[in-house]
């Protein structure tokens, strides 16, 4: 017993020591010209304000992404302020942050590649420090500052930050994400603060009311000098008199935050200090179906346990793992052959009206999108005569207004359509997935000073409990190390779920016909072809039932999570129900191309496809750009380990697809020197090629 008391003493009085140590070397706010640091000091090499509320450095987005970032050190979540890089993360290998000696603060990746700089260059900058504001500066040694990142919100506003004519709040892309979204919050032409959905095909206001002249919505677009902030009590005020508070105003002492959130609504958040955890205290959107562009094109919103996504019947989701991407019809609709009109009660698509007019029949109404092809549906409101002809269908939602009913154009061969059946597919609007969470070491400053009272009180916790430590530490330890890595799995397990739609094992059992055609057959399972319920053709892989099967469930799913690529086979969605594991792909007509390429050599009956030279050289070419993307494009670098002919098929138009299952793994960053030598001298494969 005396052995274990002594090497406590020395533990606790060397912990002591590292703790003293790590106090002071965090008393660091500037980083000094010719100074830098590097994404693998990414946990000890972090600016801290000097009250401790900000930390600034490498912000772990990935398994291999970091971007530079201001973050909130007593969130729970190292809630992200202000990002430089947000839509270029660096390699988690090789990148640094400099303040050069030219005066201008830059991020470089793995390769010495410039992917965001201040622009300062050629002036006296001596610091970039970081202020108890949150605002990253780069100053001269007089404290004139050249550079600010409050000039460069991305989609948080801090007190006393401004929105202005020029500087804007723009969304993330998905809760987690560091990319651009859709949504923003700016100064538009006539001087009113809007929020805009402004996607790849449309785009259109949606706050203040749009239906509302600016005098309605108590805005004045008088005022040019387009300027809005917020300041330490909670009070926002802008130029277009646009005035709200957090439902806590008044306390100075909370830390608050205006965030465009990736739903396109926007939020004032107060920080709970003692919880680590952020409160909304204002919204702008009361309804969240009001924010366009939720559930794409044809797709409509409506409320069923919280704001939901659904398409009406004959129409079935783009891309089910992306409802921005909306609905598709399983109908055309050609100009000059019989329609006719499905009903849907107290249903509204915002905007795109061709011609409004009012105080007609509903005859009449019908009419005008009956002789016009461009129109796709109608609106009528019975009583007020309201007519209102689409010429197309978005922001789609379920009203409380009675009388509100939308007429949906479809050909007279369409039968048994019942628009007003909804489909739903799973998807939350409010996106209430889990966040991707990452190492806390990578995201959380440490404070610059200690509280002794609680350093002195763990010490006399710690001689008070270690009689019970020694009797019971080594299973204590050993339950919780595997509780813990069982509760890391699970998160991981639900972070890379939440990218595809989940099958029933009756849902692919009925689409395969009980798993009977058999199209190919690997190391790990075999594949099945299937058609589901609203038609498409899918392949299903069903994993042998082997104890492996769920670390190369994890796995593949793991890698393939993060990738999007012509040349790569795309995954619909996953079955795991114990002990079953299955990956639902898209079905690739053509096979794969050894078969094309190699069918009838060995005297067995040919496809009857003879590939021309133009053909296998659009195949090569499209290989090689998955394997580039693979290895240098994605996120996270892929080395493929599995290419042949075998394992490439061919679509339709015979453009390659190589499966993103294979037993790929995450690539390190690579060495400039190993790769000059590698290309000096060719590989035995590529000789034996």
């Amino acid at each position: 017993m005396n052995r274990v008391h002594g090497l406590h003493l020395i533990v606790l009085t060397s912990l002591c020591c590292v703790a003293l140590s790590a106090g002071e070397g965090d008393r660091r706010s500037v980083l000094w010209r010719g100074r830098s640091i590097a994404v693998e000091d990414a946990a000890d090499s972090v600016l801290v304000s000097p009250s401790g509320n900000f930390s600034c450095g490498f912000y772990k987005v990935a398994t291999n992404a970091y971007t530079l970032a201001v973050w909130f050190t007593a969130s729970a979540d190292a809630t992200v302020a202000w990002t430089a890089n947000r839509d270029t993360p660096v390699n988690g290998v090789g990148s640094r942050a400099e303040l050069r000696k030219d005066g201008s603060l830059v991020l470089q990746d793995y390769d010495g590649r410039v992917v965001w700089s201040t622009n300062t260059s050629g002036t006296p900058a001596d610091r970039a420090q970081l202020l108890d504001t949150g605002n990253l500066v780069v100053s001269d040694a007089a404290g004139n500052r050249l550079w600010q990142s409050f000039d460069w919100p991305t989609d948080t506003l801090l007190p006393e930050q401004p929105v202005t004519r020029y500087r804007q709040l723009v969304s993330a892309a998905a809760r987690g994400s560091p990319y651009s979204g859709y949504y923003k919050f700016y100064f538009d032409s006539s001087n009113i603060l809007n929020l805009m959905y402004d996607g790849p095909e449309i785009s259109s206001n949606y706050w203040p009311d749009p239906f509302k002249k600016w005098w309605d919505n108590n805005r004045t677009a008088f005022n040019s000098s387009r300027h809005g902030s917020f300041d330490r009590r909670g009070v926002f005020t802008a130029s277009d008199q646009l005035q709200f508070n957090a439902s806590d105003m008044g306390d100075g002492g909370v830390m608050r935050r205006l965030t465009l959130d990736y739903d396109g609504n926007l939020r004032l958040y107060s920080l709970d200090a003692a919880a680590g955890r952020w409160h909304v205290t204002w919204v702008a959107v009361q309804r969240q179906c009001d924010v366009h562009g939720l559930c794409g094109r044809y797709g409509i919103c409506t409320y069923s346990q919280g704001p939901t996504c659904s398409c009406p019947d004959g129409y079935v989701p783009h891309d089910a793992s992306d409802w921005s991407k909306g609905c598709r019809r399983t109908f055309d609709v050609r100009c000059g052959e019989d329609v006719a009109f499905a009903e849907m009660r107290h249903t509204d698509y915002w905007g795109f009206d061709l011609n409004y007019t009012a105080g007609i029949s509903f005859d009449t109404c019908r009419r005008l999108c009956l002789v016009d092809c461009r129109c796709e549906a109608f609106g009528y409101r019975q009583g007020t005569g309201e007519c209102y002809p689409k010429i197309s269908l978005w922001n789609g939602r379920v009203m409380s207004i009675p009388y509100q009913t939308i007429y949906l154009k479809f050909p007279t061969g369409a039968k048994n359509l019942n628009p007003s059946l909804l489909h739903f597919d799973g998807h939350t609007c409010t996106m209430d997935e889990r966040d991707a969470t990452v190492s806390s070491s990578y995201l959380h400053g440490r404070r610059n000073t200690i509280n002794f009272i609680y350093f002195y009180s763990f010490l006399a916790v710690v001689f008070v409990v270690e009689a019970i430590f020694v009797v019971v530490g080594y299973l204590f330890v050993f339950r919780a190390d595997s509780v813990a890595a069982g509760r890391v799995g699970d998160e991981g397990y639900s972070l890379v779920f939440s990218h595809f739609r989940r099958f029933t094992y009756d849902e692919l059992s009925d689409a395969t016909c009980g798993f009977r055609d058999e199209i190919a057959k690997g190391g790990t399972g075999s594949v099945y072809k299937g058609v589901l319920e609203d038609g498409r053709s899918i392949a299903v892989k069903r994993l042998d039932e082997m104890t492996q099967a769920d670390e190369v469930f994890r796995s593949e799913l793991s890698v393939i999570g993060r990738i999007n690529h012509m040349n790569l086979v795309r995954i619909w969605g996953f079955c795991s129900e114990h002990p079953h594991r299955l990956l639902v792909s898209e079905f690739v007509e053509n096979g794969s191309l050894d078969r094309a390429l190699f069918d009838g050599d060995d005297g067995e009956d040919n496809t009857g496809v003879v590939l021309p030279w133009r053909s296998r050289y659009k195949i090569a070419v499209g290989v090689a750009k998955a394997l580039a993307y693979l290895h240098h494009e994605c996120l996270e670098w892929i080395v493929h380990c599995d290419v042949k002919p075998e394992n490439i098929l061919l679509d339709g138009d015979f453009e390659p697809k190589a499966p993103a299952e294979s037993p790929a793994r995450p690539a390190a960053a690579p060495d400039p020197a190993e790769e000059a030598r590698s290309a000096s001298s060719p590989s035995p494969s590529a000789a034996d090629a």
